[in-house]
């Protein structure tokens, strides 16, 4: 699935995975998943608004990779598409979009709102 990230401020940043990736990919009755960034693998709480339209993921290690890795260090406004590859039960892996990839899924949606 592809997610971007999302900036609300310096040192607040993480991922919006969208309402459909959450029911696709994200059970109810779960409340933390693993992520591996790199060579790191972290557990990130689930808030109870996550499945009720705020398809939202922070957590400081995860804002502080974010930026050192993927926003240079600095909050923009324009989000930074990623790969969440489901890696486990309630896991996943975190890794940058194939340009070829993500401009597909680009063409799709726009052709899917042309429809």
């Amino acid at each position: 699935m592809v997610v971007r990230t999302q900036c609300k401020g310096r040192g607040i940043t993480g991922l919006h995975v969208g309402v459909n990736n959450v029911r696709r990919y994200f059970p109810k009755d779960i409340s933390v998943i693993e992520l591996q960034l790199d060579h790191l693998q972290i557990q990130c709480g689930l808030r109870p608004e996550f499945w009720n339209g705020e398809p939202d993921i922070f957590d400081p290690r995860l804002c502080a990779w974010l930026e050192a890795r993927h926003m240079h260090g600095r909050c923009t406004r324009s989000p930074v598409p990623l790969a969440m590859i489901p890696s486990g039960q309630n896991a996943f892996k975190l890794q940058p979009v194939e340009r070829r990839i993500h401009r597909q899924n680009r063409i799709e949606a726009v052709q899917g709102h042309a429809a």
